[in-house]
C-alpha cells in the first residue's frame, strides 16, 4: 500500500528573462534542499523501486514549464511532474521584463505493508 511519508515545499525565481523552467528548478531545488531521505536508509527502501516522488510546480504560464528538465532534475524514485496555474510574475514595465516566482510542493510516498 502506497503510503505519503514527506511533503516539502520550496520557492525559485528568475528575476530577469521570465524563464518559467529556471524558476521551477530552483523551486524543487530549494525544497530538497530542505531534506534529508535517511528514513528510506531506516526502512531499507529502494528509491529505485519503492519510492514515488510527486512535483507539483506553481507559475503564472504553466506551458512555458519543461517538465521533462524538471523530472530530470530529482535524484531518485518514481517521478511524476505537474504543472498548474500559481507562482507569481512581477513585471517591470519599466525595462519590459519579468521577474518570475514558482512554487513546488514535492510528495515522497512508499510502498509499505
Amino acid at each position: 500500500m502506497r503510503k505519503r511519508v514527506i511533503l516539502e515545499m520550496g520557492a525559485g525565481n528568475d528575476l530577469h528573462g521570465g524563464d518559467y523552467t529556471k524558476a521551477a528548478l530552483r523551486a524543487v531545488q530549494d525544497a530538497l534542499h530542505h531534506s534529508s531521505l535517511t528514513l528510506l536508509r531506516t526502512l531499507k527502501v529502494n528509491p529505485k523501486t519503492s519510492m514515488h516522488v510527486d512535483v507539483t510546480i506553481g507559475v503564472q504560464q504553466p506551458s512555458k514549464v519543461d517538465a521533462a528538465a524538471v523530472k530530470a532534475s530529482l535524484p531518485h524514485g518514481i517521478v511524476t511532474v505537474t504543472v498548474v496555474k500559481g507562482g507569481l510574475d512581477v513585471p517591470d514595465e519599466e525595462i519590459g521584463d519579468v521577474a518570475v516566482i514558482a512554487s513546488a510542493a514535492i510528495v515522497v510516498s512508499l510502498d509499505l505493508p
